[in-house]
């Protein structure tokens, strides 16, 4: 696929994948610390130092969708297919993901799965609730609270779609899925007395946490490398999002491990910001700061139009 200005032959991972084991191992150790900790005391606490862990697991997840930490598919797969997070099906967004990795297709409606926008006429059709609802994901507070309920909705509005050649292996995903979750809830409240709602709500905020890594990682441009950001963030935020931050360096490279990838900015910084088109962003705390109330951007805009066919590739 096209990765214009700043494609590498170099797309693979580092010989050694300790420190992705060693994440496995921490993220579920600490979803259980999490877990008891709400034992000993319950309150807020505890229950948000779940949230971010499982925002943490979804991160984990982005890995092994990307061949992390073994070159077997289905044995990556097994490190990821319990819920912790609650809502996404592993398998959907697996293939969810790799779609949105068509470069030359990023941000168009409909054809990239992760956009944030919508063709102008389709957001001047909206009612004036929901063009106040769109508009509202494009800021801080809204993407952490109401984008969450956007993504569910556009999950769960699969299962409706007419049935496709595909559609036996759909149900089978969502069986394991919500048996697995089914336990999964069980478990816990069996174990902790934590109210299923509340775990729930965790998974709800958890993945509202993960999107706001994805407010303002792509525009709308005619290349498809100037649709890719750089945030240069601080410590909490690349440990959370595994250095996806650096999300430039993510698409020219997809196959490069989270903690490889903070090597490869700096090694290649300039060419990678020049590459962008100077789409960089210095940190996500006054990003979001800065953005808790006001709109990043609007979501009913052009895109497909500002991809000129000799820029693509």
């Amino acid at each position: 696929m096209p990765r214009d200005s700043f494609t590498s032959a170099d797309n693979t991972a580092a010989p050694s994948e300790w420190p992705t084991w060693a994440l496995i191992a921490v993220i579920y150790g600490l979803w259980v610390v999490a877990l008891g900790w709400y034992v000993l005391q319950g309150g807020l606490a505890p229950w948000l130092l779940l949230t971010v862990v499982c925002a943490w697991y979804m991160s984990l997840q982005h890995e092994l969708v990307h061949g992390h930490p073994t070159p077997f598919a289905r044995l990556n797969r097994v490190f990821g297919l319990m819920p912790l997070a609650v809502w996404y099906p592993f398998d959907i967004y697996r293939d969810s993901h790799l779609a949105h990795h068509r470069d030359e297709l990023l941000t168009f409606p409909d054809e990239d799965p992760e956009s944030n926008y919508m063709d102008p006429p389709d957001f001047a059709a909206c009612s004036a609730p929901m063009r106040a609802l769109w508009v509202a994901q494009r800021t801080a507070l809204g993407r952490l609270c109401i984008t969450p309920a956007f993504a569910i909705a556009k999950l769960l509005q699969g299962l409706t779609q007419p049935a496709s050649g595909r559609a036996g292996s759909r149900a089978w995903t969502w069986i394991q899925h919500l048996g697995l979750l089914g336990l999964l809830l069980w478990g816990v409240h069996a174990g902790t007395a934590m109210p299923v709602w509340m775990y729930l709500l965790s998974g709800y905020f958890a993945l509202g946490l993960a999107c706001m890594r994805s407010l303002y990682e792509h525009r709308p441009a005619a290349r498809p490398a100037h649709r890719i950001v750089v945030n240069e963030a601080g410590w909490f935020w690349r440990l959370l999002y595994l250095n996806n931050n650096y999300h430039a360096v993510h698409h020219a490279r997809p196959g490069l491990p989270w903690f490889a990838i903070p090597a490869a900015y700096r090694a290649e910084r300039e060419r990678f910001i020049n590459g962008t088109g100077g789409f960089l962003i210095p940190g996500y705390n006054r990003f979001f700061l800065r953005h808790l109330f006001t709109p990043v951007d609007t979501p009913g805009q052009t895109t497909r139009e500002l991809a000129c066919p000799d820029l693509a590739g």
